[in-house]
């Protein structure tokens, strides 16, 4: 977030005049009709893909490229864009915040400087009004949150709304380096789709090598990628355990744990936002923090936010 902002407790930056408006403009027709075809068009892959793994197969080199791009561009939203960008759960050197920015937009999930002013807006209002994507936005009947959770897991992106940036990610706004990589976006997200299926075809010197990699190493694996982040969203809003307190309905959702690199021990998150880790407790994996872990002993991330039993003692509900 180049030096890294310190968010509030609120996760949104404060000032002393007037508030910005949460939302800036709406979204281009042609824009909106992108954002569509990035969110249905790999998920009408993944409707495929049981019938086109019977009829054609699913080689090794194709689960092998859709994981190792899964494993990247999660890391790059979960480390980068939550922990780093949103939340300053830790410094990074420059070349770790580029790359990390880098992964993220490769992921498909829009730009470093949208998401995190979404996300810093999501934390602001959390499962109250003003929050971009809450499930409890339509009531508690059980038709309410049905809708609800339609609405929280993919329905918001369908939004022309824009939140604005200049309330929330002004810090990101004005580091040079973020810029220059969002403003690549659409290069990145085309790459994220054809790379996979580039090696595919240069590893098996095919052509059908290629359009299968294409398929599940890019399209398949960005529609998990999606649905995996969006859970976080809807899901662990919703069910789950609550051992910490926290002002919201964010809850740990422990199948997720992996997928989600550590993503969905969600109520620790929403209990004390800027720590690094989110799975606290005995036996909670976090994929995320073992990776900051790591940059931290290589020299390459500092001041990391990491939990400590007094800090964990305030926040328990029991």
């Amino acid at each position: 977030m180049s030096a890294t902002a310190s968010p509030t407790k609120s996760d949104e930056p404060q000032s002393p005049r007037r508030p910005k408006p949460l939302t800036a403009g709406r979204r281009t027709l042609p824009e909106h009709l992108t954002v569509k075809a990035f969110i249905l068009v790999p998920l009408l892959a993944l409707a495929c893909a049981v019938p086109f793994a019977w009829g054609w197969g699913l080689s090794l080199l194709d689960i092998g490229l859709g994981a190792g791009f899964f494993v990247l561009t999660g890391l790059g939203v979960t480390v980068g864009y939550h922990r780093h960008f949103t939340h300053g759960s830790f410094k990074a050197n420059r070349p770790l915040r580029v790359a990390l920015a880098l992964a993220g937009n490769l992921a498909g999930q829009s730009s470093a400087t949208a998401w995190v002013a979404d996300h810093r807006r999501h934390h602001a209002f959390s499962d109250r009004a003003g929050d971009p994507h809450s499930p409890w936005r339509f009531g508690t009947s059980p038709r309410a949150l049905a809708k609800g959770f339609w609405y929280a897991h993919m329905g918001w992106l369908f939004e022309r709304e824009l939140t604005n940036a200049e309330r929330f990610a002004p810090d990101l706004l004005a580091d040079r380096d973020v810029r220059a990589v969002d403003r690549l976006f659409p290069l990145w997200t085309a790459l994220t789709f054809l790379l996979p299926g580039i090696i595919g075809g240069m590893i098996t010197w095919s052509l059908w090598g290629g359009v299968t990699a294409l398929f599940w190493a890019g399209f398949v694996r960005v529609a998990l990628l999606h649905h995996v982040t969006w859970s976080v969203n809807s899901i662990c809003h919703m069910i789950g355990e609550r051992p910490f307190i926290s002002r919201d309905k964010a809850a740990n959702f422990w199948p997720l744990a992996i997928f989600s690199f550590g993503e969905s021990w969600h109520n620790l998150h929403h209990a004390d936002p800027t720590c690094a880790r989110h799975g606290v407790l005995r036996g909670q994996i976090d994929i995320s923090a073992r990776m900051i872990w790591i940059f931290e002993k290589f020299g390459w991330a500092w001041n990391v936010r990491w939990p400590t039993s007094a800090r964990l003692s305030r926040l328990t509900a029991s």
